[in-house]
Order: C-alpha cells, then sequence, then structure tokens
C-alpha cells in the first residue's frame, strides 16, 4: 500500500500504488471470488518501463473483463518465482502465466540456488514462510532496510548531495564492473522447477502457461539459440503449453526494435507489451 516509484526508460518513471502485499495491483484485486490470470515472473510480469493501464496484467484485465493479478517482481528468477507461487497462489485462479525472458532468468537461478531458504522450496513440499499473514514484519524489514541505507548516505554535507554522490558512484561501478556471463544451458534444478509449479497448479485445478520473451539482441546478427531451444524442449517434455512471444509477436513485426524503448536495450513500450498480453489473451482463449 504505498507509492512506489521506478526507473525511466521511456521518458517518464514507471509509477504506481502497491497492493496489501507490495505487488503492481489494484489492491482490490485480491478480494475477487474468481482470478482468471496469475503472473509469476521477473520485472517483466511486474510492469517495468510503463505504467498502468499498459503493463501485461492490466492489458489482460481490459481483454478479458475479469480480475488478474500479477506476483512478479524485477530480479526474480525461477526459483523466487516458484517461492512466489507456493506463498501467493490460490484455488481462485484460473490459469498462471509463467513468465520467462531470456536473458537472465537462468543466470539469476544459478544465484539463487545458493541461497539455503530459497532451496527448502525446492526441496521441502511442505516448506512455508507464510508470508501472507506476516505482512507487518515484511513492511518492518523493508523500513529498516531504507533508513539503513539512508543513514550510510548521510552525513554533515547533507543528504541531497550525498545521494546523488551516491547514485552517480553506483551507475559508474555498474557501467566498469563485467556483469555476470549468460548463461545458455538450463540447470537441473530448472525442469524440477517447472515441474513442481506444473504439478501445483494442476492439483488446485489450474492451468500453468509457459510465456517465452525474447531479448534486445536476439534481433542483432549471430544469435546463439541454444539456450532458446533447450527451454521449449524442457516445457513441450512437460507438456506446458509454450507461448513463444519471439515467432509470434517478434518475428512479425517489420522492426521488432520498435518495441524496445527508444529501439535500445531494456524492457517493452507500451506497445510491446500489448501485442505480448494481446497474444497471451488468444493462445489461452482458443
Amino acid at each position: 500500500n504505498s507509492k512506489t516509484v521506478y526507473g525511466n526508460e521511456l521518458g517518464y518513471h514507471f509509477i504506481y500504488n502497491s497492493d496489501r502485499y507490495g505487488f503492481n495491483n489494484p489492491d482490490e484485486e485480491w478480494d475477487q471470488n474468481e482470478i482468471e490470470y496469475l503472473l509469476v515472473g521477473d520485472s517483466f510480469a511486474h510492469g517495468a518501463s510503463v505504467n498502468r493501464p499498459n503493463d501485461i496484467a492490466s492489458v489482460l484485465r481490459s481483454l478479458s473483463n475479469k480480475s488478474v493479478l500479477s506476483i512478479g517482481y524485477g530480479g526474480n528468477g525461477p526459483l523466487l518465482e516458484y517461492a512466489s507461487l507456493r506463498e501467493y497462489f490460490n484455488s481462485k485462479i484460473n490459469k498462471v502465466l509463467w513468465i520467462y525472458y531470456e536473458e537472465n532468468d537462468l543466470s539469476n537461478l544459478d544465484i539463487e540456488l545458493t541461497n539455503k531458504k530459497l532451496k527448502k522450496y525446492l526441496y521441502d513440499l511442505t516448506f512455508t514462510q507464510n508470508l501472507k499473514s506476516r505482512q507487518d514484519e515484511v513492511d518492518n524489514l523493508a523500513e529498516r532496510t531504507m533508513t539503513k541505507e539512508m543513514n550510510i548516505i548521510s552525513d554533515k554535507s547533507g543528504f541531497r548531495f550525498k545521494l546523488i554522490k551516491f547514485i552517480k558512484i553506483y551507475n559508474v561501478r555498474y557501467l566498469l564492473t563485467p556483469q555476470p556471463k549468460k548463461r545458455t544451458t538450463p540447470q537441473p534444478e530448472f525442469k524440477e522447477i517447472l515441474k513442481l509449479a506444473k504439478n501445483l497448479t494442476e492439483k488446485n485445478n489450474s492451468k500453468l502457461y509457459f510465456v517465452y520473451l525474447p531479448e534486445y539482441s536476439r534481433y542483432k546478427k549471430n544469435y546463439d539459440n541454444t539456450s532458446y531451444d533447450l527451454v521449449k524442449n524442457i516445457v513441450n517434455e512437460l507438456n506446458i503449453p509454450f507461448i513463444d512471444i519471439h515467432t509470434e509477436v517478434f518475428e512479425k513485426t517489420e522492426d521488432p526494435f520498435n518495441y524496445f524503448p527508444f529501439k535500445l536495450p531494456g524492457h517493452y513500450t507500451v506497445e510491446g507489451y500489448k501485442k505480448v498480453a494481446e497474444k497471451i489473451y488468444n493462445f489461452t482463449n482458443n
């Protein structure tokens, strides 16, 4: 229930009022008797770079005239997404959309597999942190963390000066620091996570769909399709419907770079998100 300000990729900041659990939804969506779609994923499921009603979840609400929830959040990888599904899934949900982004999801999973608590979701089907009933603790932790960070960058020189200096130093370090090499081969745990997600949704009479989102560099020359082929094979082996946004949306447009901010690397534009949502809606209703 907080005003949240995200990044600026399209000439304006992505701003929204978060729901009772901190996700990018109108809060009343949680009170509906039936949820048509639940989105699980990273910043693309979160809605990064566009405001409502232009994110995937909002467009799906408009197209279906039904309730839609997103528990996606920037930085999530497959294990965090499965953990989120375990914590926030309920029997009112008809369709679960697993939003997969090819640039970094597998690399994120490498990091997540080093976290002992997250791995409990993978190896213990009874494990839960009961997050929905502990929101006050979550809020307090977030507030303490932000206060601590603010205190670190604040001194006699003045908060505003130090904050600007901190941001500039962070940006320079980010540009100069080598980024983790992209992983192209799915870990064995990736298939297991998808299998567990499918079992969880089917147990509750819901349907799981895998939505494959393409990255910017795919449309440059000499793109390596190794990861795409391997991931698609895994999804098909598990009999999870595969919604291929690369072949069904981006490849069918004259210039796929139009779906990226100012034709530069980043999240999708308003039109890009709209096309993704339309493909999902048409696929899941045919």
